[in-house]
């Protein structure tokens, strides 16, 4: 089967692999996919949330349950979808949550679960999609990171940790694999109107009051509303999957100009103390 773009250009369907999908960014770009006609082996914690996709797009779907944290479900997970549709072109690694705290508020069993979601989820679906993909010799796998992972904020550190390792990870796997055909692209989404910060999606550590000011401050700097329209990513999602030289890194929605002040200020320090201090 052959897609025809909007600009014309014939294309072969695709067959993709994406974990998290059953809301959010994750069932925005499955559907993307679907409704332009390519194949998706999508995964969830739920397998409810993934019957009206398979009732609406038949054959096309492969539904699978998948706790990213289970790393041999993970692993088998991609084996079934690789099995079932013959190939596989894009993993999407999409499956995590946020945590909310200062570092002292966050408990260790709580880092570790958000480590063991957002970081090695991943790097369990990586790996297992790895040696299908050289054996193809072509891929693409798109890590979702976050602006969370290129500037940390107080009172997310442990989400920051996380994310930061996801863009660490993608960055030298690039580098691994561009010689094997298989293509890394490290999404960098900016805030934008998902559940992303509801009680299913969000862990809020125990509060100590000394941070309480911290809190006051951060929640009038960055008051609730204004993020941006999750269903404008999926444009550029397919576009970065269609690109024969697609980006390594991919930044969605709004943050470049805090982003830019950022690594302005890691420049100065940089440059300040390179002789040791002044």
């Amino acid at each position: 089967m052959f897609l025809k773009t909007r600009k014309g250009i014939t294309m072969a369907e695709k067959v993709w692999f994406l974990t998290g999908g059953s809301r959010g960014f994750g069932r925005i770009w499955t559907e993307a996919a679907l409704k332009r006609g390519d194949k998706v082996a999508v995964a969830a914690r739920d397998p409810a949330s993934l019957v009206e996709l398979t009732e609406r797009f038949g054959d096309q779907v492969l539904p699978l349950t998948l706790d990213v944290t289970d790393s041999d479900a993970a692993i088998k997970a991609v084996h079934m979808a690789h099995d079932h549709f013959g190939r596989l072109d894009i993993v999407v690694c999409n499956a995590g949550f946020g945590m909310v705290g200062a570092v002292e508020e966050v408990s260790i069993e709580q880092a570790r679960l958000v480590m063991d979601t957002d970081f090695f989820g991943m790097l369990a679906v990586v790996k297992a999609a790895l040696p299908i993909m050289r054996a193809q010799g072509s891929g693409h796998i798109l890590t979702v990171a976050s602006t969370a992972g290129i500037m940390a904020t107080p009172c997310g550190g442990l989400y920051n940790a996380a994310k930061f390792a996801v863009v660490g990870l993608g960055e030298a796997l690039a580098g691994e694999v561009a010689r094997l055909g298989i293509n890394v692209t490290i999404i960098e989404p900016g805030p934008h109107a998902t559940d992303f910060t509801s009680a299913s999606s969000m862990v809020v550590a125990q509060p100590i009051d000394a941070y309480g000011p911290l809190r006051d401050e951060l929640a009038a700097a960055y008051p609730a509303g204004g993020a941006n329209d999750p269903r404008t990513t999926a444009a550029a999602i397919l576009a970065v999957v269609d690109a024969p030289h697609p980006p390594l890194h991919l930044l969605l929605g709004s943050g470049r100009a805090q982003i830019d002040q950022v690594y302005a200020g890691r420049t100065a320090d940089w440059d300040a103390w390179s002789d040791g201090p002044h």
